[in-house]
C-alpha cells in the first residue's frame, strides 16, 4: 500500500520550498524591523473560541472548521484563522497589561474544510500580524506598510492595495438596514436569503458570478459611515501618501471574517484568477471583549503564504533561491572520509553551505555529485592528499585546480566563496 497527503494539503519540498521560506523571512523581517515580537499560539483551541469571535454567520464556522471532540468531550477545533488564536494568547498571558499597543506575529499552518483548488488548501500556511490595544490609524498604517514593503522585498510587482471601512457599532446597524432591504429584493436561494438575515455583509463576499451580478447597485457602507469612521477612514489613507503607499478604494470589500470593523484591506494580484488576494487583514476593535477580555481595539493581517508561492511563480521570481551548495568534498577512501567530515564541518561553522559524497562511491560517482550539487568548488582528498597534508580543490565552473595546505582549505575558501558573495 502506497500512502498520500490527505486530499487538499498544500506540501512543499526542494527546490520550491525554499520559496515558502523566502517569504516566511520576508515578511518576520519587516514585522521585526516595525518593533513587533513572535508568537507561537496553539493549533487547536475550544471550538466555542472561533464561534464567538470569528462569527457564527461566516462560512468558516458554518461549513470549514475541523472540528473533533477530544477524549475528554471537550469540542476543539484546528485553527481555521490566527486572530483568535492569538488574542487568546496575548489575553491568556498578560501581554495587554505591559505597554500597548502590544504588536506580535505568528507563523504556521490553518486548517479549512475547503474544495481544493489552487490558491485554495485545507491545509495551508500564514505569516499573521496583529497590534493589539490601540484604535490609532497610524498603527492601521503601519501594518499594512509592514506587508507592502515585504512583498517589493520579495521582488513582487504586480500588487493593488484594495482599502474600504466597515464602520463600527454607531454607523453599521443603519447600513446593515439599508443593505438588507436591498437583498430581500434580489433573487437568491434560500441559504442566502438566510444570510441576509443573520448578517448581510456576508452576502457582499459571495463569489458566486449569479449573485455578485445583483449587487452592482447594492448600497455601500462608505455612503453611512459616522463622522468619527469617516474621519479614521480618511486619516488611514492620508497616512498611506504620505509614505508612498498607493490604494485603491473597494466600497464592497468586506472580507470573509465576521469581527472585522472599520479599516479592512486586502493584497491583491492580478495574475491569479479567481484567487487573487494574496492577503489581507483590517481592525477588530470588539474581538476582544466577543471573547471574554478587555476593551481593546485592534488590528492586524494574514497573507497567503501558497498564494504568494503563486504570485512569485507568476511573475517569474524563483530564480534567486538562497544559496545552494557552495562547496562540495570528494573524499576517497575511508580515511579521507574522517577528514573530510571534520573539514566539511569547519566550512559550515565558517557560514558556508558545504556537503560531500557519502557512501562507497568512487571519484568518477563523487565528482558527479558535486557537479549536480551546483557547487562553486569541489575539495579532493585521497592518498596522495593525506601524505602531502594536503587537499585539492577544483574550480566546477572552470576546472582549474589548486593544492592547498589542510590546515589553511578553511580560510582559503571561506575568502573565496564569501568574496564572490559580496
Amino acid at each position: 500500500m502506497s500512502f498520500q497527503a490527505p486530499k487538499g494539503v498544500s506540501e512543499y519540498v526542494p527546490p520550491r520550498s525554499a520559496l515558502m521560506l523566502r517569504i516566511r523571512d520576508a515578511f518576520a523581517d519587516s514585522a521585526r524591523r516595525a518593533g513587533y515580537g513572535y508568537v507561537e499560539p496553539s493549533v487547536f483551541e475550544e471550538t466555542q473560541l472561533f464561534v464567538r469571535g470569528v462569527g457564527e454567520s461566516s462560512d468558516v464556522v458554518t461549513r470549514e472548521m475541523y472540528t473533533f471532540d477530544d477524549r475528554g468531550g471537550r469540542s476543539i477545533t484546528l485553527r481555521p484563522e490566527f486572530t483568535a488564536g492569538v488574542l487568546r494568547c496575548v489575553l491568556e498571558h498578560g501581554l495587554h497589561k505591559g505597554a500597548l499597543p502590544v504588536k506580535v506575529w505568528a507563523y504556521g499552518a490553518a486548517f479549512r474544510y475547503e474544495r481544493p483548488q489552487a490558491g485554495r488548501y485545507r491545509q495551508f500556511y500564514q505569516v499573521d500580524l496583529e497590534a493589539i490595544g490601540t484604535e490609532d490609524p497610524a498603527v492601521d498604517t503601519e501594518t499594512i506598510a509592514i506587508a507592502w514593503d515585504a512583498y517589493r522585498a520579495l521582488g513582487i510587482s504586480r500588487l493593488t492595495l484594495l482599502l474600504n471601512s466597515l464602520g463600527d457599532p454607531a454607523c453599521r446597524p443603519v447600513y446593515r438596514k439599508a443593505l438588507q432591504e436591498y437583498l430581500r429584493g434580489l433573487d437568491l436561494d434560500a441559504e442566502t436569503r438566510q444570510r441576509i438575515e443573520l448578517n448581510p455583509l456576508r452576502v457582499l463576499d459571495d463569489k458566486r458570478p449569479e449573485v455578485r451580478a445583483q449587487l452592482q447597485d447594492a448600497p455601500v457602507m462608505a455612503d453611512f459611515l459616522c463622522p468619527d469612521c469617516a474621519a479614521h477612514h480618511d486619516r488611514v489613507r492620508e497616512l498611506l501618501g504620505d509614505i508612498g503607499i498607493p490604494w485603491t478604494d473597494a466600497p464592497r470589500l468586506v472580507r470573509g471574517l465576521d469581527y472585522y470593523t472599520r479599516t479592512t484591506y486586502e493584497f491583491d494580484h492580478p495574475l491569479l484568477g479567481a484567487q487573487s488576494a494574496i492577503g489581507g487583514g483590517g481592525r477588530y476593535d470588539g474581538l476582544s471583549e466577543d471573547i471574554g477580555g478587555p476593551p481593546l481595539p485592534s488590528i492586524g493581517w494574514a497573507v497567503g503564504v501558497d498564494r504568494i508561492v503563486l504570485a512569485m511563480e507568476a511573475e517569474g521570481l524563483t530564480g534567486a533561491e538562497t544559496a545552494g551548495t557552495q562547496v562540495f568534498g570528494v573524499p576517497i577512501g575511508d580515511a579521507a572520509r574522517r577528514i573530510m567530515l571534520a573539514l566539511v564541518t569547519s566550512l559550515r561553522r565558517a557560514g558556508i553551505t558545504t556537503d560531500m559524497a557519502f557512501g562507497e562511491r568512487g571519484m568518477k560517482g563523487s565528482l558527479k555529485a558535486a557537479d549536480r550539487s551546483g557547487a562553486s568548488y569541489a575539495v579532493l582528498i585521497g592518498e596522495r592528499e593525506q601524505a602531502a597534508d594536503a587537499v585539492l580543490i577544483k574550480d566546477l565552473r572552470n576546472g582549474e585546480q589548486v593544492e592547498v595546505a589542510a590546515a589553511a582549505a578553511v580560510a582559503w575558501l571561506t575568502e573565496r566563496v564569501l568574496g564572490e558573495q559580496r
